[in-house]
């Protein structure tokens, strides 16, 4: 059996893994569904000026718009509009905007891009921003406690009173200053590397039809090519500063959330914190390394804990929480926030910007480290709203 049969073999096995856990979680979410949509009462409140920034490229937007304006329309909020993004303008373009004109609450409606550029100018304004998740991942959404597969009620999330500051982690690419001072928001994970490598190479097609899983199959292609390598300088909370002046690895990641679909790949980090989760990931010995490397993730999603398995050869994940991270490295390599893009770059700096951004959220246990929320806390925040606008009409 040569090398090329073990991989596909090996791959073969890791997406029937990941397929019968999705099929799990989607169950257990199929049963929830119904409650989803009376969690969230209505508000009668049309002082508040809400604007709501929309991608249109994304499945049944002018649907969602509608339902927006009709949901809006039934409880009373007269004062409401919408801006589009375009090609040549971003979300963090349409709620300067929406913030200029007047906005209170800027409401980004998209996937996780829509999301983070909106929040980029959001962050620091001391205005709040609401998310209604139509992406395909909607990561920051599902971190967040924020229904992804019911839109009323995330829209009635986002028009309600129930705001939470958090983090926010932003990407400088050095080289292009002064052009863009303020960097690249993320809020989620921000990598350069192997990750970056699988989101660029993702069949577009792929992705509508199996979503994140698409990135597997792109993996799949890269997972023998070079290591990197780069003098990395880290700074913790207290201002000490831990470096390398040759790091080797295969993905460099900074994490404000470390949740995704399935798997913790960051089980430590808090979007609450002030920290970003510094990561570094290598494999050694080909397609036992990768395999391996699996098996860490998997370990770390089970006991919710940064570490590997016990017995895991040939990988390691490295993790650090700090404020700010500077690699340089002797070659461009490719770069992402949050699933986007960016240039390929050599040198790069993530940085934290700690309660930064105001998002609105149904209600979190309290003590919960993580995003992890209640049906039975919203239901009751929702009782409260509605007992408190019947007293008000009478």
């Amino acid at each position: 059996m040569n090398g090329w049969m073990v991989t596909l073999i090996v791959i073969g096995c890791i997406v029937a893994v990941v397929l019968l856990i999705v099929g799990i979680t989607a169950i257990m979410r199929a049963v929830q569904r119904k409650r989803h949509a009376e969690l969230v009462a209505a508000r009668d409140d049309d002082q508040v000026r809400y604007t709501f920034v929309i991608n249109p490229s994304k499945p049944m937007a002018e649907q969602h718009r509608e339902r927006i304006r009709e949901y809006c329309q039934e409880r009373g909020i007269t004062d409401v509009s919408f801006i589009d993004t375009q090609l040549d303008k971003s979300g963090r373009v349409c709620a300067l905007e929406a913030l200029e004109k007047g906005a209170d609450v800027v409401i980004a409606v998209g996937g996780d891009g829509t999301v983070r550029t909106v929040a980029s100018a959001m962050a620091g304004s001391g205005h709040a921003m609401g998310i209604i998740p139509i992406g395909t991942g909607n990561l920051f959404a599902r971190n967040m406690g924020i229904p992804v597969d019911d839109i009323d009620a995330a829209i009635g999330i986002a028009i309600s009173h129930g705001s939470r500051r958090v983090d926010l982690g932003r990407l400088f690419l050095p080289e292009e200053e002064p052009l863009n001072t303020r960097g690249h928001a993320f809020l989620i994970i921000a990598g350069m590397g192997f990750d970056a490598l699988m989101i660029d190479d993702a069949d577009p097609e792929l992705k509508k039809n199996i979503s994140w899983l698409a990135y597997f199959v792109s993996g799949a292609k890269h997972l023998f090519a070079p290591k990197y390598h780069a003098s990395v300088r880290i700074t913790r909370a207290d201002g000490s500063a831990i470096t390398n002046p040759s790091l080797a690895f295969r993905t460099f990641m900074a994490g404000n959330c470390g949740q995704i679909p399935v798997f913790s790949l960051m089980p430590d980090a808090s979007f609450s914190d002030g920290l970003l989760d510094f990561e570094v990931i290598d494999t050694s010995g080909g397609i036992l390394g990768w395999a391996n490397l699996f098996g860490d993730v998997v370990h770390q999603t089970i006991v919710k804990r940064a570490e590997q398995h016990p017995l895991s050869h040939n990988s390691t994940i490295d993790q650090i929480q700090g404020v700010e991270a500077e690699l340089r490295l002797g070659k461009k390599v490719p770069v992402q926030v949050d699933g986007d893009l960016l240039p390929a770059a050599d040198h790069v700096i993530f940085r934290v910007e700690s309660d930064s951004l105001i998002v609105r959220v149904p209600e979190p246990i309290v003590g919960e480290s993580t995003a992890q929320f209640r049906l039975e806390d919203l239901q009751r925040y929702s009782e409260q709203q509605e007992k408190a606008r019947r007293s008000s009409r009478h």
